[in-house]
């Protein structure tokens, strides 16, 4: 008796011409994928026709469900399995695809915003429109001044800019790591990563013209130290922006400290003196806060694990707070010496400083909570309102005096990392840069996201861009501008359109700033 075995009896099947119900069935599914061997998973049908074209922007592979062991390949249309990532040898991980989707998503981007575009994303008017309608009475003047701000916001365009320095034979292959600009944002603080460990750090002159042309000049001296710096703040101690203070984190035997350095220690060329310099014995501060207000001169505040230190730059004499998080975003307001705090658990406080006797948690002005750790407070000139970030990537802002949200800034994308706000409150802006390496760009007002900038280097944890924006970036003469600092390249996004290196502008691009400058 013949022994069965059930690949004859298929191969039998088949050379009689007969096929198994599996076949016979698939004749009818024409959408339905084959999958084989080692690299097939089980099968997937594609969504019907209709669901495109409802407009869903959904792609086959948001459909798809999610298998174990086994991704979906949008161009080959069918399912993969997924290798082990602990050899070397070809790994295919699930972290590695989504770099791979991610870095095609921002080259798509990237390429689509080089394309020009000179009219507003919702109106969809442009300067001249605008201004024409603005001289017929038929936009107020507020209407205006927002829509031809997103006109220019949407017209941005990237330009790389060289930096000056007198050391020409050893250009800047260090990283950026942080930037900071002084108040007129003729002066921008950086940080740059060295290769071999720690960081250096020194100040950038920026010079502008009406004409939308920047120049940016490296100062002489460049400090280095082994230690990371983890905020930075301009302070005003002799005048305005004259010094600037650091927290840095201690290193092995290295402790760390809070330092106030003067602006002028970074430049060999000025004949004057450096001005006061002062360490304090401060560490592992967060974050850091220089006050502006009289009542509290020459006042600065450090964030630390579980308490706030307010102390006089001058003469040394320290206030210590003790709360129950690390306090991780600071910033003082302007019309009284009041603190706001941004902590770890997601709490906001403020601390008045006129009440200092008071030993129990009764200094607490106003309390009010987010979802996650606080990244980032920025009070408006309008002090009853805060705007403040955290690491869900949710961007409030709260009225101070009834504690509760009025409006919220939705696509900003931040899991741990420390990401600040920028606040340009004349172009009714706000700026944030997400983990995902992307800079997003809002209306102030009405909380519409404006424009996402990709970054020109591929996305990295190490790799975030660190912002400045201004309505006169480089003084007087310049024109607002956003500076975006990544690896070690400084690009510039001028408001004008036609911007060229060479700081020459078209009539056209001249004429829509002129109409600007109605606001």
């Amino acid at each position: 008796m013949k022994k069965w075995n059930w690949r004859e009896k298929g191969r039998d099947r088949r050379r009689n011409g007969h096929r198994s119900d599996w076949h016979r069935d698939n004749r009818h599914r024409t959408q339905e994928q084959r999958y084989s061997g080692s690299d097939a998973g089980p099968s997937h049908r594609d969504p019907p026709s209709d669901s495109h074209a409802d407009g869903s922007s959904s792609s086959s592979s948001s459909s798809a469900p999610e298998l174990p062991g086994f991704y979906f390949d949008q161009e080959k249309n069918r399912y993969f399995r997924l290798l082990p990532g602990h050899n070397n040898c070809n790994p295919l991980t699930r972290e590695l695809l989504q770099e791979r989707e991610m870095e095609k998503q921002r080259s798509r981007l990237l390429t689509e915003d080089e394309k020009p575009r000179k009219k507003a994303p919702r109106s969809g008017l442009n300067s001249a429109l605008l201004l024409q309608k603005r001289h017929l009475g038929l936009l107020p003047g507020s209407s205006y001044c927002r829509l031809i701000h997103e006109v220019k916001v949407s017209g941005m365009r990237r330009h790389r800019l060289e930096v000056q320095s007198s050391d020409t034979n050893s250009p800047n292959t260090d990283n950026f790591r942080l930037i900071v600009g002084d108040s007129a944002c003729e002066r921008v603080f950086t940080v740059n990563d060295v290769s071999h460990g720690g960081c250096k750090y020194g100040i950038m002159n920026f010079q502008g013209c009406n004409r939308g042309s920047l120049s940016v000049e490296m100062c002489d001296n460049l400090y280095f130290t082994n230690r990371k710096v983890n905020s930075i703040c301009w302070a005003s101690v002799t005048h305005s922006d004259s010094h600037v203070l650091l927290c840095l984190v201690g290193m092995a035997e290295t402790p760390g400290c809070v330092s106030l350095l003067p602006a002028s220690l970074f430049s060999n060329s000025n004949p004057d003196q450096p001005g006061m310099l002062c360490s304090f014995k401060i560490s592992t501060a967060w974050s850091c806060a220089w006050c502006l207000n009289p009542q509290a001169d020459k006042t600065f505040s450090t964030g630390l694990s579980r308490r706030v230190i307010v102390t006089d730059a001058v003469t040394g004499r320290r206030q210590t707070y003790g709360i129950s998080s690390d306090v991780l975003a600071q910033q003082f307001a302007l019309r009284a010496p009041v603190l706001f705090n941004g902590c770890r658990s997601g709490e906001i406080f403020s601390i008045d400083l006129r009440q200092r006797g008071r030993r129990d948690h009764s200094w607490k002005a106003s309390r009010f909570h987010q979802d996650s750790a606080i990244t980032s407070v920025r009070l408006l000139q309008d002090e009853n309102y805060l705007l403040a970030a955290d690491m869900l990537g949710q961007i409030k802002m709260w009225d101070v005096r009834v504690t509760r949200p009025v409006q919220q800034y939705k696509g900003h994308h931040n899991e741990h990392a420390y990401l600040p706000l920028h606040v340009n409150e004349p172009e009714g802006l706000l700026l944030a840069v997400g983990q995902d390496c992307y800079t997003r760009v809002w209306s102030l007002g009405d909380g519409q996201l404006l424009r996402t900038i990709p970054s020109p280097h591929p996305a990295g944890k190490d790799l975030i861009p660190s912002v400045v924006f201004s309505s006169q970036l480089g003084g007087r003469r310049g024109l607002p501008g956003l500076l975006m600092a990544v690896r070690h390249d400084l690009y510039y996004f001028p408001y004008n359109s036609d911007y060229q290196e060479g700081g020459e502008g078209r009539g056209e691009g001249r004429a829509s700033v002129a109409a600007e400058a109605v606001c």
